[in-house]
């Protein structure tokens, strides 16, 4: 056979004729069906992994020189006794902190990232320039013991508070999703605190070593004693407490919506400077005589600890009174049984869920009640999602991807129904909250399809998905398991 003929017999190539281009395109699969993807030229920074990798990069560049400079200024066994005694109130304080975001819980990548800036990248900037303003002030004044106070008392604050406010601020910015309100602010500042106090608490207990070494005093009499018991014993939420200041403007900011510009830039910055006037207080209270340090901690410090825990406690029980009020809707449309909201709105009935499902699914290698109780926790953070975004919808008109990120929530949701949908009917009934007396939903009224919502006014439950939905499907219940019916179609 010759080479022409072979030639001949291969098929040609399809020629595209334009009255067919419409149901060539059409045909084309879905983004997340794609084989191929283009590749990304010039756009490397919208990488999330590259991102990721930049931020760890600079917080561990700002680790190692922050290291350095406190261990010059320390020494080794100074720096080793520091790090040994300032690591004692972190856990307490991360505790304490992790405690009041119970309700919906923020990713941890977001503390860990606080706590790296407040330790690594905000107490480099602290040291570097309150030692350069320390030194300038007392080359121009000619009178160092002025310099140190000045430093201590105006510039320390405004430099240091205003450096911990960067981690506050980025996290606002670029995860507003998961800053939502008071309590994400608190949270977030004291994570931010924690790490620069411990930073901070290293280098002054390792010159208080260094001092000790020198006079060769040891025991209770030790400056390293007393430097212990002022900054970790007595006050070892003072830089926490003026931080969260901050936070706390920032969280109001975060109830405005988006669209009160003006509170959202006021708010933050007057917290920002009531956190600076609180530092300096503290930083010159040996400036009013012996008895200074005692007056500002009993007359300032304890009492604002107190208020803002308070407020602490009383935002986590509005966030806990959303439930309530929100998610009734989704339990009348058939997503939720009607106990599953009053167990949902009580911190009791939670943890009691979460021990039930753990011992209904116990195992001898106790992973299933492992599994089980983390379904549950799941289940309790994603409908605490579902009702706060329901409320901002409500607050401030549903976004455009509101239906979307609903449809996304009873999604997961309905997935960890088998498991949580008993542990919370039980918990209900076992507090006793299932007797509490509910109030019917309001009714949503209609509107044309493919009309945008007016303001203030949110769209009923979802119920359909614009196509095959498997929750429409019959689903098999297991007698007494307490699931509520399958949502209506």
């Amino acid at each position: 056979m010759s080479e022409g003929s072979v030639q001949h017999q291969q098929p040609a190539v399809p020629v595209l004729e334009e009255q067919r281009l419409d149901e060539f395109l059409s045909a084309v699969p879905e983004r997340g069906q794609w084989r191929y993807r283009p590749r990304r030229v010039g756009m490397v920074w919208r990488s999330k992994a590259f991102r990721a990798g930049a931020v760890i990069a600079v917080l561990a560049l700002c680790g190692l020189v922050i290291l350095s400079l406190v261990r010059d200024q320390t020494g080794t066994e100074g720096f080793l006794v520091g790090l040994g005694l300032a690591v004692l109130p972190v856990p307490l304080l991360m505790a304490a902190f992790r405690w009041l975001d119970r309700v919906e819980p923020g990713p941890w990548r977001n503390l860990l990232f606080a706590f790296a800036w407040g330790a690594c990248a905000a107490a480099l900037v602290a040291i570097i320039a309150n030692s350069f303003a320390t030194r300038w002030i007392a080359t121009a004044t000619a009178d160092p013991a002025s310099a140190d106070t000045l430093g201590a008392t105006v510039v320390a604050p405004v430099v240091e508070e205003s450096a911990k406010a960067a981690a506050v601020l980025l996290i606002f910015l670029f995860r507003r999703r998961e800053f939502g309100g008071v309590v994400d602010g608190i949270v977030v500042a004291g994570f931010t605190a924690t790490g620069f106090a411990f930073t901070e608490n290293i280098l002054y207990l390792g010159n208080a070593f260094g001092e000790d070494q020198e006079l060769g005093t040891t025991g209770l009499a030790s400056v390293t004693a007393g430097t212990f018991f002022v900054r970790v014993v007595m006050s070892p939420f003072a830089h926490p407490l003026f931080t969260v200041l901050t936070g706390i403007g920032f969280g109001i900011a975060a109830l405005g919506g988006r669209r009160r510009r003006v509170r959202r830039i006021v708010l933050p910055l007057l917290g920002l400077v009531l956190a600076m006037g609180m530092h300096a207080l503290w930083n010159g209270s040996s400036a009013f005589g012996p008895y200074g340090f005692y007056a500002v901690y009993g007359a300032f410090m304890v009492p604002a600890l107190a208020l803002v825990t308070w407020l602490a406690i009383w935002s986590r029980q509005r966030e806990l009174r959303t439930l309530s009020a929100e998610l009734p809707v989704y339990a009348s449309a058939g997503w939720l049984t009607p106990a599953e909201p009053l167990a949902l709105a009580s911190m009791r009935a939670r943890g009691m869920a979460r021990d039930m499902a753990r011992h209904w699914n116990s195992h001898p290698d106790r992973s299933r009640g492992r599994a089980a109780a983390r379904a549950v926790a799941e289940y309790e953070s994603f409908a605490t999602s579902l009702a706060v975004l329901r409320h901002r919808a409500r607050r401030d008109g549903a976004g455009p991807d509101f239906a979307h990120r609903e449809q996304e929530l009873l999604h997961h949701l309905w997935q960890r129904r088998d498991i949580a949908g008993p542990a919370l009917t039980y918990a209900a009934r076992a507090t006793g909250r299932a007797r509490a007396h509910r109030v019917p939903p309001p009714p949503y009224p209609r509107r044309p399809h493919g009309a945008p919502y007016p303001q203030h006014q949110v769209p009923a439950p979802h119920r359909h998905y614009g196509g095959y939905n498997p929750y429409l499907q019959p689903v098999a219940r297991q007698p007494g398991t307490g699931h509520g019916p399958v949502p209506p179609g």
